[in-house]
């Protein structure tokens, strides 16, 4: 078993730099080994067993679809019960585990997961079409979450005798932080390890059981995790596999009696969805349900005359093209000061004509979208955008056998378009020109959403404003708004983006706890 410190101070796991040849070749063995397991089985875990059922979810490489990863078995709504009363039973025990213990299964399992990373990353590239540099962002990521949750379970442990409470004489007052209950998992497909990983380990090691439901289009990735917590002896009947349809398994669970929290990362609408269902009280609940939920965003870059227009003008093309725009923090939008606004839109069409699509597992800057109903959503939004804006960049399908589409740029965009308004999740970027810096941050304020915006500018009194005024959960100043770090850049949204969730941050595990006062005369 790899070494681990529980005392040691957290820092965000390293980045591979892929411009050394020994690190390229390293990730490509692991890819290579990776294809020799494609076409497994996966099973169900429901406690202890695994269960083999008929119905399957069958993962294929959206690079290559051709190319099958596995086939999941998949859950109906007797195996989701089951699953649950395992749940409800083994919670009974796990929440008397002392945090610390319950620390040390998530410590192991970041040591271990470090010493594989590149195995995790090839097997994200091959399901989720993911490169180089995004697969392994995304491992780095799930490994943050687990060490940074795991010493921060300890630390709400010890919250009494670090912050104690006021004392006054004859009592002896101390609060503690108690698991909720059987929570339901339900993470995305666009970070399928990191957010899993992060989702999962956050309830389990604040003394929850969980009953985890990947995404269908990346399940394979999500049972590699469980096995990796099996191996680590993490006690059967804590983390729960159990993929299936949202409509059958998670309406059923979202609504059922006993679920304790949902924990959510996806759609506004299927968000919304959640929130409304776990709202009713089901006969034999005794509990508000609590649900934690990160539903997308809408997000921009805004460039004003001051800035530094070639650092502005990447910050725009990252941000909308990495991973193919498939990022809840995908900066979809840039408003940009009308006086600069033609240099800035020339210089983003230049560097977005340097992205060069193909297969994933040679690294090219652009490849899939993950399925056909993204692949074919987005192409209608495409051919919205080109009677909405004026077409400057790509605006068709690429070549190759998956579902492979142009980095798109559309100019000369209104702030009230449809292409400003709706998350495309895609690789479209829509632009739009403002008068000046006061227009443009309220260009950016006009959205329902409200997760990352980045603000461009050398004028510190506008920087302060913006600071203040620009509505979005994380703002970023003169960088690009994705790549949030865990314990760095506490991550969640504002109105239509969730619940403002903080994921990496300090207050995420008290959203998987109740806090108990106990007061002793003395």
């Amino acid at each position: 078993m790899p070494t681990y410190k529980t005392v040691s101070t957290y820092a965000n796991e390293p980045f591979t730099d892929f411009n050394l040849e020994v690190n390229q070749k390293s990730l490509q063995a692991a890819i290579s080994k990776v294809k020799s397991e494609l076409g497994r089985e996966y099973p169900l875990h429901i406690g202890a067993e695994k269960v083999v059922t008929e119905a399957k979810i069958t993962s294929i490489n959206p690079g290559n679809v051709d190319e099958i990863i596995g086939y999941v078995s998949k859950a109906d709504q007797v195996l989701a019960e089951k699953a649950m009363n395992v749940a409800l039973e083994t919670f009974e025990l796990w929440k008397k585990v002392p945090a610390r213990e319950r620390a040390e299964y998530l410590l192991k399992a970041a040591a271990l997961m470090r010493e594989r990373k590149h195995e995790f990353s090839a097997l994200m590239i091959l399901e989720s079409g993911k490169n180089y540099v995004e697969a392994d962002v995304d491992t780095a990521e799930a490994i943050d979450f687990i060490e940074f949750y795991a010493r921060e379970m300890i630390r709400l442990s010890e919250i009494n005798e670090t912050q104690p409470l006021v004392r006054i004489p004859g009592e002896n007052n101390r609060i503690s932080y108690i698991p909720l209950g059987v929570g339901v998992v339900i993470p995305p497909w666009n970070f399928p390890l990191a957010i899993c990983v992060g989702m999962t380990t956050a309830a389990v090691v604040s003394g929850n059981t969980v009953l985890l439901k990947p995404a269908s289009t990346t399940p394979v990735i999500a049972h590699k995790f469980i096995a990796l917590m099996e191996e680590v002896g993490l006690p059967a009947g804590v983390i729960n596999f159990i993929p299936g349809s949202g409509a059958e398994v998670g309406d059923y669970l979202t609504t059922h009696p006993k679920t304790r929290f949902i924990s959510f990362t996806g759609s506004k609408e299927v968000g919304l969805r959640i929130n409304r269902l776990a709202a009713d009280t089901a006969p034999g609940q005794i509990w508000i349900k609590r649900v934690v939920a990160e539903m997308g965003g809408k997000d921009g870059i805004v460039v004003d005359e001051t800035a530094d227009l070639d650092a502005a003008a990447a910050a725009i093309v990252a941000s909308a093209f990495g991973f193919q725009g498939q990022k809840c923090s995908a900066g979809s939008r840039a408003i940009i000061v009308e006086s600069v606004y033609e240099e800035v839109v020339a210089k983003v069409v230049a560097l977005t004509g340097k992205l060069q699509s193909g297969l994933p597992e040679l690294n090219f800057a652009a490849g899939p979208v993950i399925d056909k109903a993204s692949y074919e959503r987005i192409l209608d939004y495409i051919e919205i955008g080109k009677q909405e804006g004026t077409l400057l960049a790509g605006g068709s399908k690429a070549e190759g056998n998956g579902y492979y589409l142009q980095p798109t740029v559309f100019g000369d965009v209104s702030g009230k378009a449809r292409l400003m308004q709706e998350e495309i999740f895609g690789p479209v970027l829509a632009i739009a020109k403002a008068k000046d810096w006061q227009e443009a941050i309220a260009m950016y304020n006009d959205t329902e959403f409200g997760l990352t915006g980045s603000y461009f500018s050398a004028d510190e009194q506008r920087i302060a404003e913006a600071l203040d005024t620009v509505r979005c959960g994380n703002l970023y100043i003169n960088r690009k708004c994705t790549g949030a770090l865990v314990g760095v850049h506490p991550f969640g949204g504002f109105n239509m983006s969730g619940t403002d969730s903080k994921a990496g941050g300090y207050d995420y595990l008290l959203l998987f706890t109740q806090a108990k006062l106990t007061s002793r005369k003395v």
